[in-house]
Order: structure tokens, then C-alpha cells, then sequence
């Protein structure tokens, strides 16, 4: 049996970026936690890992996967899987958690999160990966909605239907992306504000959200890229408060990985967070 609570605080956590390191250690408000990307540091030394065991004695830590291709039709690497384990074991972090895509094929790494038709069969393969990862690390973990550019014709569950199901059968938590939510529904067609109300928010143990930046497709009609490279765009935060004044506060993690800027720059975000979480009602 493994622990279903997450202990992370529910305040502003921002991801880590080496370059802040100073900064964090020297006067860290407002974030309260820090979220890494595991396959960053599944190495056996060296600086990243130094600065990591420094920052998990201020810091609960929260790991965040990339790499493990939940969604995909392939049986889980089992490498990649016993170094995520090892990772865990020694730094025990506050929470794992990956997303809901598939990124690998026949032994390949894609470097992306590609998306899945929300089938029956898909269904039971993520649950079965899932249950893997969590019996691996002898926790629970939690899945992160994605953020689309295509919908499948195949696909017969509604994606908030579809993770609360995962959630279900698994017992796993949820991580909802507020930022991915408004760029599928943007990229989609689909009212943001209609997803929020059909997901399951009760399952939901940790909050991201990220900059996007504006395109348009072939036909002129908008379209969003899910960047992390730059501040949280103004619908983005709009739509957070109805996630609080709906479901409560949470673990909320501003995510900046491209393009990072100084530090007074995503302390200004992490800041805007805190104030998000001040006004939800007790």
C-alpha cells in the first residue's frame, strides 16, 4: 500500500532552473516548493546533483516526468523506470508525477509528448502503466492532462471522463495544467471554463500553470503552443481563479523551461500565484 496524500504545501512553487539557485537559497519567498524534471538528474553526480541535495533540505521537491511514455502502446522501459525508482528512493520527494502522452517507439525517444485517442483499449493500457509506475515506487503518483493541437476521430470518452476513469481504477491523483487547458481548448474549439466544470477537481493534487504563444494554422484560425517561454497569459489567470473558487487551493507550480529569465522576473510570477491563493475563500 502506498501513501494517496500529498504533502506538498499548498503554495507557489516554481520549477527549478540551476541559474536561480543563489536566489533560492538566499531568500526564497514566495515559493515554497520546487519542482524538477527527473530525467535531469537520473546521472550518478556531479553539480545538478549537489545543488538538488541542497535544495531538498529547504524544499519539498516534487519530481516531474517526461520520459516514462505513459500513453504509449509499448510495455514501460524498464531502465528508465528502475533509474526514476532509484531517483525516488534517495530523494524522496514530495510527489512524481507524468503526463498523460506518449513520447517513445520501438526503442526510440521522440522528445515529445504526443497525444492519445481516448479509447477503451487506451484506457486500459494507461491504467496498466499507471499501476506499474506506482508499484515501482511503491507511491502514489499523479497525471497531468495534456495539452493538444489534433483531436482522433476514434476517441469516445471526453478527456476530464477519461483521467477521472485513470483515477478511478488506479488510484492515482491528478495534475491539471490550467495553461493546457486553455490552449486545447483554444487550438480545440472547446469553452476552457466548460472543461474546468466537468473535471474532476477532487482528484486534483497539484496545479501547473505556463506561458503560451500565439500562431495561427493553415486556415488562419488561432492557434496556441504550449511554450513554457514566457509569463502566464491574462485568460490563463482568469481561468485558475474558477479552478480555486471551485476546488480549493493547491500545490500551484509557475512553469518557466524556455527562454528562463532572471529571477526577479519569476518571482513576480510566483508572487501573482500566492495572491491567486490569498483570494479563494476558506
Amino acid at each position: 500500500m502506498f501513501d494517496h496524500a500529498s504533502p506538498l504545501p499548498s503554495l507557489p512553487g516554481v520549477g527549478f532552473k540551476s541559474r536561480h539557485f543563489a536566489d533560492l537559497m538566499d531568500d526564497p519567498a514566495p515559493v515554497g516548493w520546487l519542482e524538477i524534471h527527473a530525467e535531469n538528474y537520473m546521472g550518478d553526480g556531479g553539480r545538478p546533483l549537489a545543488q538538488l541535495r541542497a535544495l531538498a533540505e529547504r524544499f519539498p521537491i516534487s519530481v516531474h516526468g517526461v520520459g516514462l511514455s505513459i500513453g504509449g502502446p509499448e510495455p514501460l522501459d524498464p531502465d528508465h523506470l528502475a533509474r526514476l525508482k532509484h531517483l525516488v528512493g534517495w530523494l524522496s520527494p514530495a510527489s512524481f508525477s507524468e503526463h498523460l502522452a506518449w513520447s517513445t517507439h520501438e526503442g526510440v525517444f521522440l522528445n515529445d509528448l504526443l497525444p492519445l485517442p481516448y479509447t477503451d483499449a487506451t484506457l486500459a493500457r494507461v491504467c496498466e502503466h499507471v499501476e506499474q509506475v506506482q508499484e515501482a515506487l511503491g507511491r502514489q503518483m499523479l497525471l497531468e492532462n495534456p495539452s493538444s493541437y489534433l483531436a482522433f476521430a476514434e476517441s469516445t470518452w471526453e478527456e476530464p471522463a477519461f483521467l477521472s476513469e485513470v483515477a478511478r481504477r488506479t488510484g492515482c491523483r491528478l495534475l491539471l495544467d490550467v495553461n493546457n487547458v486553455f490552449v486545447s481548448a483554444t487550438n480545440l474549439g472547446y469553452a476552457p471554463q466548460a472543461y474546468i466544470d466537468a473535471f474532476p477537481l477532487d482528484r486534483v493534487g497539484e496545479i501547473h500553470l505556463g506561458g503560451h504563444d500565439e500562431d495561427h494554422d493553415d486556415h488562419g484560425a488561432p492557434l496556441l503552443i504550449d511554450s513554457h517561454g514566457r509569463e502566464v497569459a491574462d485568460p490563463v489567470w482568469a481561468l485558475l481563479d474558477r479552478v480555486l473558487y471551485r476546488g480549493g487551493v493547491r500545490p500551484l507550480l509557475i512553469e518557466w523551461d524556455t527562454d528562463v529569465p532572471d529571477w526577479p522576473v519569476l518571482r513576480a510570477e510566483a508572487l501573482r500565484a500566492a495572491g491567486a491563493l490569498a483570494r479563494v475563500p476558506a
